[in-house]
């Protein structure tokens, strides 16, 4: 969606929020550097921004990576991305090809700009000399299709001292076509202000959207200041200066003065959004807004906020109608998008269809799988010595106090809490947990930790329970669960339904092998019931695949290190014995009136016997 489109949305509506805010990040010089800044990312968008936007080849490398990036935060982390586009030194050619490649990932946002001028002060060998250029280049193009952002600049170009003739070349860049204005850092707010007038009253009425840079550390705030060329308040310097040597106070006191600040801006009449440079940083944005009671403000703000499904949805235009989803991948969005982008059948809204020649392909390092790098992963996880070791760290995963699992990108979510004993305890008896939900009935959509979809309406759910456990409980357990299902008296269905497989592949399951069992569905005014999160069994194989392969993947970082030497014999040991003797299950008990305790007492009776 058009950034203009969202901002007069979220403004218009009854109870909009006093102000949105916007995220900028730059491009890492590091692959972990991008991955680590992905999930940053996807936590920092829980907060609700309008959108964020990506830095064009500020890491020093291939510029390919901000369009990389851009496609993965649409795609895969289904966030409204604006990218940076700068046409300085740039040929036609590479232009054309960056913005091939922003839409067809879904990317409605450009922030065209001109760039820096070549360091030896030379003239741009580009094709494209002004930022109105490449403006007018995209609309020639594309159409209308990019909401197209350009930069002001509220205290001069450092390449122009006459303020006329600046005003002059941003009016130009609007006449060219742009749609909103994203300003350079400042903390003057009263030039600011002023600069906001100005621009009115020579006829340029867009969205003018201010730049905001935390203050995180002295050295840097002053860094930026002087790197930007900007003035510095005398009031900033007095309340920071005796402070500078710590960092703490520095943050604590930064975040007063900015959020004075963003206060001022609001007031003013010119200013109902803001956008933070957050320098790939987290803490410090989010005290601001804290501070101004926007984050709250925005969540319950139902055009920005609205969460359509349990699983937030790709933003790339292939896969925007994509309803469906196998509960497997449900907290690993970065292997389902990279596996599944070859399935065929993602236009039609389905989650794939096994008979493609192309489902299941795989094409993924270790890195990608593990969401870690080799040496992050030791230091979460370490090297277990046992089944028991393994189950601790699930345990201090579902405590919080361990952020991921090799089977799991994030945090744990509060979802989990109305069954976070019953996992402890089966983690506890030696079965390794690792995926599960709630049953629920008859919850409102509107529900803070459950809900999802319309307004109004009504979402329930399947008790699913998946985990890893020894093949000798495993037959004990499946002939439980077959004896309970008779006890029920329903010849026509299985109460509980399960698949469990071995690493070869050798399966046992009471479904058919075309059954898809919705586990997550909700009913609202107006609208048919939707299905979106699934158990069958073609899926299920390939996230066999995939979880035995993390395992192996995790194997392997033993020899990246300099470990005592029988540790590693003893995990190697350890995963060989997972492999070979440990079975994937999963368990869904389809009477979700029965609550949570039914699946969690069946597998105590057999484990604790």
């Amino acid at each position: 969606m058009k950034i203009s489109e969202k901002l007069d949305h979220a403004h218009r509506a009854a109870n909009s929020p006093p102000a949105t805010f916007s995220f900028e990040f730059f491009v890492p010089k590091t692959s972990q550097g991008v991955q680590n800044l992905y999930d940053r990312m996807d936590r920092m968008y829980d907060l609700n921004p309008i959108f964020i936007d990506i830095t064009w080849n500020a890491g020093g490398r291939s510029s390919s990576l901000t369009n990389e990036m851009v496609y993965t935060a649409q795609s895969t982390l289904g966030l409204e991305t604006c990218m940076h586009l700068t046409c300085t030194n740039m040929k036609v050619e590479l232009i054309d090809e960056a913005l091939d490649k922003a839409y067809k990932s879904g990317c409605q946002n450009i922030l065209a700009l001109r760039g820096d001028p070549p360091l030896d002060g030379s003239e741009s060998t580009g094709d494209f000399k002004y930022a109105k250029d490449l403006i007018a280049y995209i609309h020639k193009k594309y159409g209308d299709h990019f909401n197209i952002g350009v930069a002001g600049y509220p205290e001069g170009h450092p390449e122009e001292t006459d303020e006329v003739k600046t005003l002059e070349y941003l009016k130009e860049k609007c006449d060219a076509g742009a749609d909103f204005i994203i300003t350079q850092m400042f903390y003057d707010v009263d030039n600011f202000i002023s600069w906001c007038s100005k621009l009115r009253k020579i006829g340029i009425d867009l969205p003018i959207i201010p730049g905001i840079m935390p203050i995180s550390t002295y050295s840097a705030f002053l860094r930026r200041a002087k790197w930007s060329e900007i003035s510095i308040p005398q009031h900033f310097l007095d309340a920071l200066d005796p402070i500078k040597d710590d960092d703490f106070l520095v943050r604590e006191k930064g975040t007063e003065l900015v959020s004075e600040m963003c206060q001022k801006l609001l007031e003013s009449g010119y200013v109902n959004h803001l956008h933070f440079y957050t320098m790939n940083l987290e803490k410090a944005t989010v005290m601001i807004l804290e501070r101004l009671n926007l984050v709250e403000a925005v969540k319950s703000n139902e055009i920005v906020g609205v969460t359509e499904l349990p699983w937030r949805k790709s933003l790339n235009p292939e896969r925007s109608k994509e309803s469906i989803r196998p509960i497997f991948w449900q907290n690993r969005k970065y292997s389902y998008v990279t596996r599944t982008a070859t399935w065929d059948e993602f236009p039609n809204g389905r989650w794939g269809d096994s008979r493609s020649p192309a489902f299941g392909d795989i094409d993924l390092c270790a890195s990608e799988l593990l969401r870690q790098s080799p040496k992050r992963a030791q230091e979460l996880w370490g090297l277990p010595q046992s089944v028991q070791d393994i189950t601790q760290l699930v345990i201090n995963y579902l405590k919080g106090n361990l952020k991921s699992l090799p089977w799991f990108d994030g945090a744990i979510g509060d979802d989990t809490n109305i069954i976070l004993d019953n996992l402890i305890e089966l983690n506890e008896n030696s079965l390794i947990t690792l995926n599960s939900q709630p049953s629920l009935n008859s919850v409102r959509s509107s529900d803070k930790v459950f809900g999802w979809g319309p307004k109004n309406g009504y979402v329930y759910q399947k008790q699913y329970l998946e985990f890893f456990c020894h093949k000798d409980v495993v037959a004990k357990l499946l002939d439980h669960i077959e004896k309970y299902n008779q006890q029920q008296g329903d010849s026509t269905s299985a109460v509980i339904s399960y698949y469990a497989v071995n690493k070869d592949g050798n399966l046992i399951s009471n479904c058919q092998d075309d059954d898809i069992n919705a586990v997550t569905w909700g009913v609202f005014p107006g609208e048919e019931i939707l299905q979106p999160t699934i158990v069958e069994k073609t899926s299920f194989l390939a996230w066999k695949d995939e979880v035995y392969t993390l395992f192996s993947e995790w194997l392997k970082i033993a020899a990246m290190f300099d470990a005592d030497k029988a540790k590693v014999q003893e995990f190697n040991k350890l995963m060989g014995q997972i492999s070979e003797d440990f079975v994937l299950c999963n368990l869904v008990n389809n009477d979700f009136l029965q609550g949570n305790e039914v699946l969690f007492d069946l597998i105590k009776q057999v484990v604790q016997t």
